[in-house]
């Protein structure tokens, strides 16, 4: 054995490791700190690179885009259509009308309408005007309607209203629902997960170096996005958007908390601050990382969507839970070694070996000691009654209503573009404004002519000719020509590579169920013929109908790749099995329990076929998150104290953190409901109850309480299920 190296070369080692622990963590908080600063003034700008329109995100084999790229071949303007319009009080005089008429034609005087205005048309009954408005793509369009909406009022005469509608009001509703999205947003959820980490640790630093965390990895994950969005990697949109800020601070403060949980466990036993990160970083690395890859590769089988807004959600949203883990790795064990005990301020924890020699890792005292405690006395009783009671939950799934809801529902509370859309019914045909495109072959437009002139859900047709306003509705001016009875020869129209452009007006608003079936009568008629049909109705029926080929191809693949890695993870075939069940249950009661809630208590016109699936992706992907936490931590216990006593030793132990971070979680996506868009209105609701019901329910009662009551078989077919023997019930 050779002899101990002399104090003074020991010495010169000392200080090198000394030294390393002070520049690491700096070097590592300072590299944060660089790349936070870069992505943080990219709040306000992701509108630079993000799109709303939901022709953006349909896929390129939908007849709907394959209109929509062929429109730019009839008319040279790619502007916004615009409808404005104008209800009197009682029937308009002829001062007003001539009123109306001049507002109309100085409306390019606003910055961002096209000059390409169409003529104030009246109503048959004489109490209304409209005219279409179109609005320039490269304009701010929620600003630009707003200010043309002023300028129309401030020129119309008392006694008439003033409504912006059409898809241009529509979209700018959008914008504005969206526009609180970069700070209400964020203020909401952050404030909500400080709230919760000083009531659950009483200290003041810790909360702050826990948010701190979340907040740098969400400023280095948008960094990276905004980027690749500005470069065209990737497609963003304000939903997307909001989801990757709840996703990034729910996950990164859930991972966060699991490494803090660890680290204090270590207080407890050590002294040496730099040896408990280490070892809180070794304990914490395995379920981290599980964790975050089990939702990374839940979210990239939105890849295989036929919505753009669907695949591209799963790679933007995948950077995000990338740069959570990073931090809650990286930044956040360079943080806590500054601190050391002083981070849980005033609580800190007390060095005390002695005692938790005595409590052999089984906590005696506390609510989940008293709960491990219970399950023990009575496994199967519990884990039969909670079964019960989930499976009861699941009833109400029958009544979510997903097929789809109107754009006018879209928004949340007041919307111009919604009541003007009502007025426009009331006075015009339902469809004004947002025609059916149809696409034909020149040797077929009288025959698709009298098929939609036949329809008794078309109002009237016109085919596009040269000089055609773009986006205008089949009114008589310049470029538009109207086409007569069935039979009647049909007007010279425009010709490009063979095809010509007809516009149907619908009798029923664009977004109603009516019009829908209309536009799915007219394509079944027109199958065959070569015909395209597109526009505002052909565009939501394609979003919807990919939206439920998704859900029905996505959610079973996800299943299955979770339970794959849950398989690699625990060394079991059962033991995923029965996890992935329980989610699944947890989830059909959560969906059951919230349309229960949408259609009882909210009165919601539906959800959008897209609900359950990004439900299902965020509630199975971050549930299994609590899975993990928990399993591994039994299975780390099982190898010394046999399955039984392991599963109570994992529930006691990490059930204080697991609730913590189901807390967190469901605060995040709670604070959703700030933003007045349906969809996300109905995700924060069902993701926000489903967590908690996971947390409070099912991996505190009915996972411990199976797990016990199977005991080791639950490992099968590893060799834990066969070398250890169970603790005595």
């Amino acid at each position: 054995m050779s002899a101990p190296a002399p104090a003074a070369h020991r010495a010169p080692d000392r200080r090198r490791r000394s030294w390393l622990r002070v520049l690491l963590p700096a070097a590592i908080i300072l590299a944060w700190l660089v790349a936070a600063g870069l992505g943080g003034p990219l709040f306000g700008k992701v509108s630079e690179v993000s799109s709303n329109d939901q022709t953006t995100y349909l896929p390129a084999s939908a007849e709907a885009t394959e209109v929509q790229a062929l429109l730019g071949d009839f008319n040279d303007s790619e502007a916004i259509p615009a409808i404005a319009v104008f209800v009197g009080d009682a029937e308009l005089s002829a001062d007003q009308r001539a009123a109306i008429t001049d507002a109309v034609a100085s409306a390019p005087d606003t910055d961002g309408v096209s000059t390409d205005v169409s003529p104030a048309l009246p109503s048959e009954d004489g109490r209304a005007m409209q005219a279409f408005i179109p609005i320039s793509s490269g304009a701010d369009l929620g600003d630009t309607v707003d200010a043309l909406g002023a300028q129309l009022r401030e020129a119309t005469p008392d006694g008439v209203t003033v409504y912006i509608t059409g898809p241009a009001g529509f979209s700018a509703d959008l914008v504005a629902g969206f526009a609180g999205i970069d700070g209400l947003l964020l203020g909401v959820a952050l404030l909500a997960v400080l709230v919760i980490l000083v009531l659950v640790y009483r200290s003041l630093l810790l909360p702050v170096v826990v948010l701190s965390t979340s907040l740098f990895a969400l400023c280095v994950a948008l960094l990276t996005v905004w980027w690749l969005a500005k470069a065209g990697v990737l497609l963003l949109s304000g939903q997307t958007q909001g989801i990757l800020f709840i996703l990034v601070i729910g996950a990164a403060t859930d991972y966060s908390l699991l490494f803090v949980s660890r680290f204090r466990e270590e207080l407890r036993v050590t002294h040496d601050k730099g040896a408990a990160v280490m070892t809180a970083w070794k304990g914490s690395f395995e379920p981290i990382v599980a964790s975050g890859g089990t939702v990374i590769a839940g979210l990239l089988c939105l890849l295989l969507s036929d919505l753009k807004s669907n695949s591209t959600l799963g790679p933007v949203a995948s950077i995000g839970i990338v740069f959570a883990m990073l931090a809650a790795l990286t930044l956040l064990p360079a943080l806590l070694l500054l601190f050391g005990r002083a981070a849980f301020w005033p609580r800190r924890p007390k060095f005390e070996p002695e005692i938790v020699a005595a409590e052999d890792g089984m906590p005696s005292r506390g609510v989940w000691a008293k709960l491990a405690q219970l399950i023990r006395r009575r496994p199967r009783v519990i884990w039969v009654l909670t079964t019960v009671v989930l499976l009861a939950g699941t009833v109400g799934v029958t009544q979510l209503n997903a097929s789809g809801v109107p754009q006018s529902d879209l928004v949340i509370g007041t919307s111009q573009a919604r009541d003007g859309q009502v007025a426009l019914g009331e006075h015009f045909p339902g469809g004004s404004g947002s025609p059916a495109y149809v696409v034909a072959a020149e040797g077929s437009l009288q025959e698709v002519a009298d098929v939609l002139l036949a329809s008794d859900g078309v109002e009237s047709v016109s085919v596009t000719a040269k000089n055609s306003p773009s986006g205008s509705a089949p009114v008589t001016t310049d470029g538009i020509q109207p086409v007569g009875a069935p039979g009647t020869p049909a007007p010279s129209p425009t010709v490009v590579d063979g095809d010509v452009l007809l516009q149907a007006t619908l009798t029923d608003a664009a977004d109603s169920d009516a019009a829908a079936a209309t536009v799915r009568d007219l394509r079944a008629q027109l199958d065959g013929r070569g015909a395209l049909v597109g526009g505002v109705t052909a565009t939501a029926i394609d979003t919807n109908d990919a939206s439920i080929h998704d859900r029905n191809l996505i959610i079973p693949l996800i299943l299955v790749v979770i339970m794959l890695i849950l398989m690699l993870l625990l060394r079991s075939v059962l033991a995923p099995v029965l996890l992935i069940v329980t989610t699944v249950l947890s989830f059909g009661t959560a969906l059951g329990v919230s349309a229960l809630v949408f259609n009882g208590i909210f009165q919601f016109p539906g959800a959008d076929p897209a609900v359950p699936l990004y439900g299902f992706v965020f509630l199975v992907a971050l549930g299994i998150d609590y899975n993990i936490f928990l399993m591994t931590r039994v299975r780390e216990e099982s190898l010394k104290h046999g399955t039984r006593d392991g599963a109570m030793r994992g529930l006691a132990i990490t059930g204080g953190v697991i609730t913590s971070a189901g807390l967190v979680l469901a605060a995040t996506f709670a604070a959703l409901s700030v933003i007045p868009i349906l969809f996300l209105v109905q995700l924060a609701f069902i993701v926000a109850f489903g967590v908690l019901l996971d947390t409070f329910v099912v991996r505190s009662l009915l996972v411990p309480a199976l797990t016990y009551d199977l005991g080791r078989v639950i490992w099968w077919p590893s060799r834990l299920a066969r070398q250890h023997e169970d603790a005595s019930r």
